[in-house]
């Protein structure tokens, strides 16, 4: 189940990445673009962010207690 979400973590950032690049670098006079391209973005910001934060609350944070017992 880790390895789905890393993947999906990987490829929410590219999205965001991706679509936050042509939000930015689309002409003004085209809206719809920019704001479908907004939407996209943020929607990978969100996937990535909780499938980071899912991730990290996985894992332990003391790797030397987990080896002990």
């Amino acid at each position: 189940m880790n390895k789905l979400i890393a993947i999906l973590c990987v490829v929410s950032w590219s999205g965001f990445w991706a679509f936050g690049y042509l939000a930015l670098s689309a002409d003004s006079h085209e809206q719809g673009q920019v704001i479908t391209a907004a939407i996209l973005a943020a929607v990978g910001f969100l996937t990535g962010a909780f499938a980071y934060m899912r991730l990290c609350c996985d894992r332990p944070t003391d790797y030397r207690r987990v080896e002990q017992g």
